[in-house]
């Protein structure tokens, strides 16, 4: 049986290797050895046994870790071990995006609530669901490895108020590129 304490020790290992760069998690593939209790909620809450991980330190440790299946699955992953977790919706929030230049030279820089940065480009792709039911926007971005963090409602208020039309749509430029919000007419300002 695999505990929380075999996970950390496991964790800890494989990044202590690979502190100036993500553990190769892609590249391992160790037995499957169940679950633990180890949740995500959709606001970035990471929970062991139905209890919010106060320790930052630890989240961030398991962030490193994490590696989305071809299935959509969530498993956190070392060279010995991988380990299911449930994800209520994508594993990182985005609350902060730093902005430089305008117009098509924008360039956003992204950090999410486990501090990783990102910038917003063809390599790191922002996207935006919109619920058919309620119309309401639910924008994510590229982290790395087919992990996302959806953007928080105050940093997507804050693009949208800096956002560009374009061909016909209504989005925001960076990196180089247009990244579709919506399209220009379904705009309710």
């Amino acid at each position: 049986m695999v505990d929380l304490k075999n996970i950390i020790k496991n964790a800890e290992s494989a990044n202590k290797e690979f502190h100036n760069g993500y553990p190769p998690v892609e590249k391992w593939n160790p037995k499957h050895c169940g679950e633990i209790g180890l949740e995500i909620k959709s606001d970035g809450t990471w929970y062991y046994m139905d209890s919010p991980i106060g320790r930052k330190r630890l989240v961030n440790l398991f962030a490193r870790i994490l590696r989305k299946e071809k299935d959509g699955s969530y498993v956190l992953v070392t060279p010995v071990e991988k380990i299911a977790i449930k994800v209520e919706d994508v594993p990182f929030i985005a609350v902060d995006v730093d902005v430089k230049g305008s117009a098509k030279n924008k360039i956003l820089k992204f950090t999410t609530n486990t501090g990783d940065t990102v910038i917003a480009s063809k390599d790191y792709p922002l996207r935006v669901e919109i619920d058919k039911n309620t119309k309401e926007p639910s924008p994510y971005i590229l982290v790395r490895s087919n992990l996302e963090a959806k953007i928080s409602r105050s940093v997507f208020y804050d693009l949208v108020n800096i956002g560009d039309n374009y061909d016909k749509h209504f989005g925001i430029w960076s990196g180089g590129y247009f990244f579709p919000f919506m399209k220009s007419s379904e705009l309710k300002f």
